[in-house]
C-alpha cells in the first residue's frame, strides 16, 4: 500500500476522534459537524475555478474525506467506532446511489 494512503488513514481516524470530542464535550452537535461537513463538500463540488479538464473520478476522490468523516461523526454517535475499512467501503457503497 502506498505510504501516502496510511498516512491519509491516520489523518481521518485524529479528525474523526476531535469530531467525537467537540461532540462529547458539546461545544458541537452532530448536526452542526454534519453541517460544516456538508457546506464544505459542496464547496469543492460547485468550485467554479476548478480546471474543466478535472474527471469526475478525481471530484470524488476530493470529496471522500469529507464523505468519509460525515459517515464517521454519524457512526461515532450511534455506537462504537467503526475501523477505516468499514467507513471507505460504506463511502464507496453510498457513490452508487448519487
Amino acid at each position: 500500500m502506498n505510504s501516502a494512503n496510511l498516512q491519509l488513514e491516520g489523518v481521518y481516524a485524529a479528525m474523526t476522534a476531535l469530531m467525537t470530542t467537540l461532540r462529547d464535550k458539546g461545544l458541537l452537535d452532530q448536526e452542526e459537524i454534519d453541517g460544516a461537513l456538508e457546506r464544505a463538500e459542496t464547496a469543492l463540488v460547485s468550485n467554479s475555478r476548478r480546471p474543466t479538464e478535472l474527471s469526475a473520478a478525481s471530484v470524488e476522490a476530493i470529496c471522500f474525506p469529507l464523505r468519509y468523516l460525515r459517515l464517521a461523526n454519524r457512526a461515532t454517535a450511534d455506537g462504537p467506532a467503526l475501523s477505516f475499512a468499514e467507513l471507505a467501503a460504506r463511502v464507496g457503497q453510498m457513490k452508487a446511489s448519487r
